[in-house]
């Protein structure tokens, strides 16, 4: 079937179909954009989580590390940035306090895991959508495709004689409402368990960088 004959098809079709039509393909290209948006964003998010952890491990002067991270707006902050953030700024406001070891790591572990769940939010972003359209969708194409058969079998109750052209414009109907809720639903579902996946590996990075401060800081002087 060519491109012309899927126009002049979705013209013919019924007000209903075509509302699940444009309802599924709006629905698939948001999803290809929120796709796209999130791939970069962990890309980025791991390339920028490698370099400052290099950075970390090897600089002999924490206070100027955070000196350096201070300077940028709390908003800004990201990933391992965030994470020694809080947590050296905790050990700042705890340093003068007499309280013993397993108190501070207790404080600096809970501004950790502050940190760590703002990065979940920002992580997690869309998420939400896309598991929306890959359960909603072929739900959305299925109800499409009732109403082609139903349209169909209305054709053939009209027709003189049962013949293909009564009842192929119903079935098209329906075989395109089909094709496009899985069309929406496959991408999404197969997208949100990609970056889910990927939410989990960069916190599980998190909480491990998060552990190693809390030895240092707890220990320190």
């Amino acid at each position: 079937m060519n491109e012309l004959s899927l126009l002049e098809l979705f013209a013919q079709a019924t007000l209903i179909v075509k509302i699940v039509v444009v309802i599924l393909i709006i629905a698939s290209i948001i999803t290809w954009l929120i796709i796209v948006e999130r791939y970069l964003h962990f890309q980025e998010a791991e390339e920028f989580n490698n370099e400052f952890e290099t950075l970390f491990w090897n600089t002999k002067d924490l206070q100027k590390l955070f000196k350096s991270v201070s300077s940028k707006d709390a908003s800004e902050l990201v990933g391992l940035e965030r994470v020694f953030y809080y947590s050296y700024k905790e050990n700042i406001k705890l340093k003068d306090l007499k309280i013993d070891s397993q108190t501070k790591s207790e404080n600096i572990s809970r501004s950790i895991r502050i940190a760590i769940s703002k990065e979940e939010g920002v992580h997690t972003k869309h998420l939400q959508y896309l598991a929306n359209v890959g359960s909603v969708s072929p739900y959305i194409g299925l109800f499409g495709t009732v109403i082609g058969i139903v349209n169909a079998f209305q054709g053939l109750s009209d027709a003189t004689q049962a013949t293909i052209n009564a009842v192929a414009p119903g079935i098209s109907e329906a075989l395109i409402a089909t094709a496009l809720g899985l069309f929406a639903a496959i991408p999404a579902v197969l997208a949100f368990n990609k970056f889910t996946v990927s939410t989990e590996a960069q916190i599980k990075s998190l909480s491990v960088f998060g552990e190693e401060l809390v030895s240092i800081f707890s220990h320190s002087k």
